[in-house]
């Protein structure tokens, strides 16, 4: 398992898809307002290295040790919402209103997904301002995984999805 300033250095691919304008300390407060919760610091940590996008490939997948509707022992984590502007790029202030749509616990705050899935900061157990958990929630199935006890922990065990074999009933990020 790698160490989280090993991974920071690393984390973000090139490219400017998902990245949100530049983080400020006041971008940050006003989240943490908006959302209601105590953001983690090791995601703003890496938010301050770049705030959203593209996760580098060497990162972009978890491994579960059990099976869920991605895969048999990984799920994918290829993007980092950011902090900004709702807009045509998804950011963690879409939070509340993805949460509705999607019928999702609401001590939550989203980092990724594409709706069928999610991987979110998990605040049911610790309180708003705590040290939430990482889960995954399923919204096809209607159930969610708890994949890490905090952020920081999450992060050092992310590794690339090309180390899974994948079986042809595993589905392949585009």
């Amino acid at each position: 398992m790698a160490r989280f300033d090993e991974v920071m250095a690393t984390f973000w691919a090139d490219g400017d898809l998902g990245v949100q304008p530049p983080l400020t300390d006041e971008t940050v407060g006003e989240a943490e307002r908006v959302l209601g919760v105590t953001l983690p610091s090791a995601l703003t940590d890496l938010l301050w290295v770049q705030n959203g996008g593209i996760v580098a490939d060497e990162h972009g997948a978890f491994p579960t040790g059990q099976p869920t509707s991605w895969s048999e022992g990984h799920v994918p984590f290829d993007a980092l919402m950011g902090i900004g502007p709702s807009g045509q790029t998804p950011s963690l202030l879409d939070t509340p209103y993805l949460v509705t749509e999607w019928g999702l616990p609401s001590s939550i705050v989203l980092l990724s997904g594409d709706g069928h899935y999610w991987i979110g900061l998990d605040y049911r157990g610790c309180g708003p301002d705590g040290d939430p958990s990482v889960t995954w929630f399923d919204t096809d199935l209607d159930t969610d995984l708890t994949l890490a006890g905090v952020f920081k922990t999450f992060v050092e065990k992310l590794t690339a999805g090309r180390a899974f074999d994948l079986g042809p009933d595993d589905a392949v990020s585009g």
